[in-house]
């Protein structure tokens, strides 16, 4: 039997294989129990690993530390490839206003936490990992632990220790301070679904509406000579004349009473139609359905091949090589209005609309192949990982110690980049969201057993030394930004209840919450909330998590 026992509590690479896989299959075990519908999830791997450290089944610290900074690595990167796309647009007008709610939550965090330690003499290290658990933010955890490690040289389990015994209120306060809004502000769901209702009829981001030509002035002119008269973003796709149904490009000519399928903004909508004549009621069906060439077809193709990244519209000249017409891009699941610059990325559904027999030769020019897409492109990962090092690596200021973005943020940022400007240099940046979800998983996993692992031996001592105190602490870091901007938003910018919890959940980059929030609402706007907001809330908590722990060290 020693042979068992020198593999549960002895050293060795199978020892540590073991030991990193019960602590991470036991934890996400128990991360499908529901209480009252809400789970710690993944953050169960943590509360094991602390377990069976403390129970004295442990690993090498050198490679403990490998796996836990490795973990993060992998996590960071892979949420910056995830929110690149849409971290920049977060910032324009449709979102500044989200953006700047969770921005207010994210440093009223930190401010609250700062007053506490003010007041109680917490040490700001442990502070700093109340504040994670609190916000339930790992990525925060992670970069304070690396930042206090490369300034101090040595690791303060505290840090861990703070986060573990916050995070199970973070959660539940989040919670309930969505259920303390709804009820304080009297706020009823058939309001909110009458609201809602007129925002989605607003904010549709591509409509189509059917037009009659009927201004005089333009009787005979072409698609493209009437673009350049209005400056708006629109696609004229088809026109039926005299009950024909031809496809339009630039060069087509519009008559008096001519019938105008376009595709355009909503915000444009009415302007559009006022210039070029009156609203008409016409179905999909209508303008499908109903025309006499059988040879003109609507077909949603995917764009598959390298080289085909990073390029525009303008330097393929599909409409003028194969007489074809492209009335959307869909990225993301968003719907964009095609323009000549347009970037277009691998994994892009463009509808183009034709001849049968010139919409296969562009689908064979853009790729098509939904088996590509399945491929990993591990260069970029390698390189982004790289650049990242590279990046985090950076003296930045000297205050006394060096401030870098250290692992977590050089990989994060990077990623960001790539995510959203790769295509520029032909890097190809797509992942399915099942890749792009399981190198993310895999991170996270690996960093929760191994900080558990290294956080156990310490954990009774320090809760009967008085880290009990730390729950409090973390439930008032939890709920007092939350309920300040969440009454606010709610009673100054008059946000939508729904909006609203997306925007609590996003800001704490709480996943339960957002299940619940989601739950609650019936509908998709919570999540809407979430994504609009995440991408900026998870590189703020991990900045100002790293810039906490340097404060405590100047």
């Amino acid at each position: 039997m020693d042979w068992l026992i020198s593999l549960f509590f002895g050293s060795g690479i199978a020892h540590t294989v073991l030991t990193l896989s019960l602590v991470i299959t036991i934890g996400i075990l128990l991360g499908k129990i529901r209480i009252g519908g809400v789970s710690l999830g993944i953050t169960w791997i943590l509360f094991v690993g602390i377990i069976l450290s403390h129970c004295g089944m442990t690993i090498d610290d050198s490679v403990r530390h490998f796996v836990q900074e490795f973990g993060l690595i992998l996590f960071v990167f892979s949420i910056g490839l995830q929110v690149g796309p849409s971290f920049f647009s977060s910032f324009k007008q449709g979102g500044l206003t989200l953006v700047g709610c969770a921005m207010a939550i994210v440093f009223l965090g930190v401010v609250t936490a700062y007053i506490i330690h003010v007041v109680t003499g917490t040490p700001i290290p442990t502070m700093v990992g109340i504040l994670s658990g609190a916000v339930t933010n790992t990525p925060g955890l992670g970069a304070a632990q690396q930042a206090y490690s490369d300034a101090a040289g040595i690791q303060d389990p505290t840090i861990a220790l703070g986060y573990a015994v916050a995070y199970p209120l973070g959660v539940v306060g989040i919670i309930l301070t969505m259920i303390i809004v709804r009820y304080a502000l009297k706020i009823k769901f058939e309001k909110e679904d009458e609201e809602l209702a007129r925002l989605t009829s607003e904010q549709k981001f591509a409509t189509k509406v059917s037009v009659e030509f009927t201004n005089k002035m333009l009787d005979g002119r072409t698609v493209a000579y009437m673009r350049d008269l209005i400056n708006r973003q629109f696609v004229i796709s088809r026109i039926m004349h005299e009950g024909e149904i031809i496809m339009a490009d630039g060069d087509s000519r519009v008559a008096m009473g001519d019938r105008l399928w376009i595709i355009c903004q909503a915000d444009d909508c009415e302007a559009i139609v006022a210039f070029f004549g009156r609203h008409v009621e016409m179905s999909d069906e209508d303008w499908g359905n109903n025309t006499p060439n059988a040879e003109l077809i609507s077909r949603r193709i995917l764009i598959t091949k390298d080289s085909i990244n990073g390029k525009k519209f303008s330097d393929l000249r599909l409409r003028t090589k194969y007489g074809i017409n492209i009335t959307r891009v869909n990225r993301a699941g968003v719907d964009l209005i095609p323009y000549q610059g347009l970037e277009l990325q691998v994994g892009d559904r463009v509808m183009v609309v034709g001849p049968k027999k010139a919409v296969a030769r562009v689908a064979d020019v853009l790729g098509n192949s939904l088996k590509k897409l399945n491929q990993p492109n591990l260069v970029t990962i390698f390189v982004g990982l790289a650049l990242g090092m590279l990046l985090g690596s950076i003296p930045l200021l000297n205050v006394p110690q060096p401030v870098k973005l250290g692992l977590a943020g050089g990989p994060l940022i990077i990623a960001i980049l790539i995510g959203r400007f790769g295509a520029r240099f032909h890097l190809v940046t797509y992942t399915t969201m099942s890749a792009n979800l399981m190198l993310r998983e895999i991170g996270i996993a690996l960093f929760l057993a191994a900080v558990g692992l290294g956080a156990g031996e310490g954990f009774v001592d320090a809760i009967v030394g008085g880290g009990y105190r730390w729950i409090g602490y973390g439930f008032i870091i939890t709920m007092v930004p939350l309920l300040i901007v969440g009454i606010v938003a709610r009673l100054w910018l008059k946000m939508n209840y729904y909006t609203l919890m997306g925007l609590m959940s996003g800001a704490m980059t709480d996943p339960p919450a957002l299940a619940y929030a989601n739950a609650t609402a019936g509908n998709d706007m919570p999540a809407v909330g979430y994504s609009t907001v995440y991408p900026v809330v998870m590189f703020l908590r991990v900045l100002t998590a790293q810039i906490f722990i340097l404060f405590a060290l100047s």
